[in-house]
Order: C-alpha cells, then structure tokens, then sequence
C-alpha cells in the first residue's frame, strides 16, 4: 500500500519506536494528532468516562498527598496527557470543595498534541489551568504528576536477543509498499542500557520503553529538585514473559497492525517490574506495585458509591454499580491495570497504599 510511504518519511527502514512515533503523532497524518480517540464514539474508553467517581477518587488522593506533604502554600499539580479533558473537569469541581487545597495549587496539563489540546480547551469549562510543552515553568512548592493510560501511548523499542547477539526489530518497505520485519544488530548504547536491567536479563524477547524513559527522567529531575511524587496508572503486567505486546485498535475492536495507520490506536502493555527499576535507578523511592482494584478499594470507591447511590432511582444506581464494577472486575480493568507510586519526600503514608 502506497499509503504506508507517508509513515517511512523517506527512510528506508525505521526502529519500532520511530515507526509508530510517526504513525501516532505525526503533525499531518498521526492518528492522536488527526483523529477523536475517546468515548464511545472513538476508539477506546478510559476509566474516566466510566465513572467520574474515578476521578474524584484521584482528587481525593491528590489532596491527601498535600496534607501528607505538610498543606504547603504552594504545590504543583501536572497531569500528563487529559486526554479529552474529562478527568481534569472533575479534579477542578472537586478541589473547589476544599478552599484552602484550592487556594494552595496550581494546576498543569502537559499536552504534546495540538489537536487533543484544542479538544481539551473547548471542554474544560474552568481556564485557572495552564498547558504546558515542558516542565520548566515548575519552580516552586512540591510536585505531583499524575498519569493515566499515558505510559502506554509512548512508542516502543523491541528487541531480540541470541546467546551472543542483541538484535532491534526494524520495519522495512518492500517493492509493493508491503511493512516487513527485520533485524538489525543493536546499537552499542542501547545494547549497554538493556545489559543495565535486571528485569531484562533473561529474556529472549524484550520491549524497552527508551522514548518513556526519556519522558520520565524529565519529571524525576523535577521532583528530585522540588520534592513531590507521580502517580502512574496503566495496562501492564510485572512479569516480563517473551510476549511482543503491541496491540492496535479502532472503534473498540482489535486490528491488525498494520491496517489502518493513523486511524486506529496503537500501544503496548507496561512492564511495571522495569518502570519500578527504572525509578529505583534514577533516585526516587517507590510504594509497592498494586492493581486498580486495590488502590480503588483502598481509598474507598465502594463506600463512595453507596453515599452517591442513595440520592439515585433504582435505574440510576443499577448503572453506577455495573460501572465501578467494570473499573474493579479482577478479570477485566480490575487486575490489567496497575498502579505505581514513586516519590521523593520524607514520609511515605501515601493513601491508597496499605
């Protein structure tokens, strides 16, 4: 397909990461940069859309961090990637609840797409936000970022490895414009940073998020400065199993690969065992790895649901229950999704994390 050109922009062959960089953001044909993911009318569906006590559950966290941190008069809140803006309205609603929160924080949206950020801005009904490019405006009080199903929209390195050899999978154009595989002998520097890993040593198959990690060493050096913590939450697993995890879709069904390039999703699962060593390596502490559905519990969704259920008609709390149910079905969002807490502060009674 002629179409697949585009994607290549004049390269011969191109790493995974590049590939799909250009497959997801590029400025004219990436699929984040051109098309409506979100909701039942896009792609996917994000806890956020599910139930919005999701997102009071994580303003509820995120002001309790703030009296972990001592109420300071000044503290930095940054969210990374909102997505269509649908988590960031109910953090503002809620903060407002709080006066002396609200009065203390200062609220960022690190966007890199400016098709999302126009989307963000017409939905956001309250502007005292700030979209940011980059993290240097941050100079003062503690930080907190949060993310959520943002690791896993950042493309990818795969590689395969031989007793002797390490191996980048590449994608290379044929004559009819066909996408092939191929191996090429890895670089010497990512060949050392694979080697650094004890997540990765015995593994035949790995992916190695080198585009994410240079994403978060940006947010460690500011929490490291300011002192502060992110909170990520995503699809993932902490077992590293020799399974290639990039997965596409489009319209809420799973789709080949390689069809419908820059209409259709495409991510990978996060390996939560590397992120945590990742974090370790570079100086900030953690809190155990947990799924959704504990952290959830923990900070008292279910209690939550039943305060908000007893104002609601028997329809009304029929569907609030099969949502929050959703979000904690250990068979579904419940367990595949994982939550990680790194930080850099004195105290580590974070909520949510018994």
């Amino acid at each position: 397909m002629k179409s697949n050109l585009k994607f290549f922009k004049k390269s011969k062959t191109l790493p995974v990461d590049k590939f799909f960089t250009n497959v997801l953001y590029d400025n004219k044909f990436g699929y984040y940069t051109s098309q409506f993911p979100f909701g039942n009318k896009g792609d996917f569906i994000t806890s956020p859309k599910i139930s919005s006590l999701f997102s009071e559950i994580i303003a509820i966290w995120i002001i309790s961090s703030w009296e972990l941190f001592g109420k300071p008069k000044n503290l930095n809140i940054v969210e990374l990637g909102p997505g269509d803006g649908t988590l960031t309205n109910i953090l503002i609603k809620s903060f407002e609840k709080f006066k002396e929160f609200n009065k203390s924080k200062k609220m960022f949206l690190y966007e890199e797409s400016n098709y999302l950020k126009s989307i963000q801005k017409k939905n956001i009904s309250n502007r005292n936000v700030k979209w940011i490019n980059n993290f240097d405006e941050i100079k003062k009080g503690p930080v907190i970022f949060f993310g959520n199903e943002f690791f896993d929209a950042i493309p990818i390195k795969q590689f395969k490895r031989t007793k002797k050899t390490l191996f980048e999978k590449n994608y290379k154009l044929d004559k009819n414009f066909e996408i092939k595989e191929i191996l090429k002998k890895a670089s010497f520097a990512d060949n050392k940073i694979i080697k650094s890993y004890k997540t990765l040593k015995k593994l035949k198959f790995i992916e190695f998020p080198k585009l994410g990690f240079q994403e978060l060493k940006k947010i460690i050096k500011k929490i490291s400065k300011l002192n502060g913590c992110i909170l990520i939450i995503d699809y993932g697993y902490l077992k590293p199993n020799n399974l290639n995890t990039l997965q596409s879709v489009i319209k809420h069904k799973k789709n080949d690969l390689f069809n419908n390039l820059g209409k259709a999703d495409v991510t990978a699962l996060v390996n939560f065992s590397l992120l945590s060593e990742f974090f370790l390596k570079n100086g900030l502490k953690i809190k155990n790895i947990i799924t959704q559905k504990k952290f959830l519990e923990n900070m008292g969704i279910i209690n939550r649901a039943e305060i908000v259920a007893k104002k609601m008609k028997f329809s009304e709390q029929s569907d609030l229950f099969f949502r929050i149910k959703r979000l904690l079905n250990p068979s579904s969002m419940g367990d595949l999704f994982k939550v990680i807490l790194a930080y850099k502060f004195k105290d580590s009674n974070f909520a949510g994390f018994k």
